[in-house]
């Protein structure tokens, strides 16, 4: 997979650097992008020397450390720490991933961090993710039905439907595969990307659910579901090991079906 270092358009000068303490031991820098909106300056990168030896393990503690004792204009999203709400989703060593999950011991060198790649930034590594939520909810992800629900309450699933549904529901749309995707960077606007493509595909798979030709037929679209090229970025980056490319082939196998 191809790695990503910028996001579009930007020119990034050199900004400033922050020692480590001079007894620290265990040293490493980390370069990271910074933009400020309303300071009216272009984009730079601000070079940190982080003593690891007063450090958790993984690249979130880091910023979480720069951020409390170095530099509190430092912005970033986070959350669970725990890889479960995907907030911390950036662009760490040239690679979307979720930075609670990535360990600065993996990383050779400095550790360059930037926001998702391709889509508008709030501030730092703040990325804008209005138009994917717009689209997520376009796809209606919840589970539609028109029969009366049974007496209990339940609508059951044999244990063969319900592991249909596993290495979908697990996806917790932090958006590395999408904005790792070629295909999404160029038509955002009208192609649905891989995190949103698999999402409609856990419900299209749901035996519970009664609007399956009513979710293929809003599929059927030469942008929303067939500017897919299957570049595979998708399922190379996503942290949670789910595969985005396989979900979007599932979806093109059941409309050619329909057709048949």
């Amino acid at each position: 997979m191809a790695k990503f270092t910028l996001p579009a358009n930007s020119r990034v000068s050199k900004g400033k650097t922050y020692k480590a303490p001079a007894d620290a031991k265990n040293v490493k820098v980390f370069q990271i992008y910074r933009w400020d909106p309303d300071a009216n300056a272009p984009p730079r990168t601000d070079t940190y020397e982080i003593n690891l030896d007063q450090c958790g393990p993984m690249v979130l503690d880091a910023l979480i450390k720069i951020k409390n004792e170095i530099d509190s204009t430092l912005t970033f999203r986070r959350s669970c720490r725990e890889g479960i709400c995907g907030s911390c989703a950036m662009n760490i060593d040239g690679t979307n991933t979720l930075a609670c999950l990535k360990p600065i011991e993996e990383i050779k060198g400095a550790v360059r961090i930037y926001p998702l790649p391709h889509m508008p930034v709030v501030k730092d590594l703040v990325p804008d993710l209005s138009l994917p939520y717009a689209q997520l909810q376009s796809i209606e992800p919840w589970l539609k039905t028109q029969t009366p629900p049974p007496p209990d309450g339940e609508r059951r699933q044999s244990r063969e439907e319900r592991a249909k549904l596993d290495g979908l529901w697990e996806c917790i749309l932090c958006f590395c595969c999408s904005t790792a995707c070629p295909s999404y960077w160029w038509n955002g606007d009208r192609y649905l990307g891989p995190a949103l493509l698999l999402a409609a595909y856990r419900w299209i798979a749901d035996s519970r659910d009664e609007a399956t030709g009513e979710r293929l037929d809003a599929l059927e679209d030469p942008f929303k579901l067939y500017r897919c090229h299957t570049i595979m970025n998708c399922t190379e980056t996503c942290p949670k090991g789910l595969n985005p490319a396989k979900a979007i082939a599932e979806i093109k196998k059941l409309l050619a079906e329909r057709q048949m």
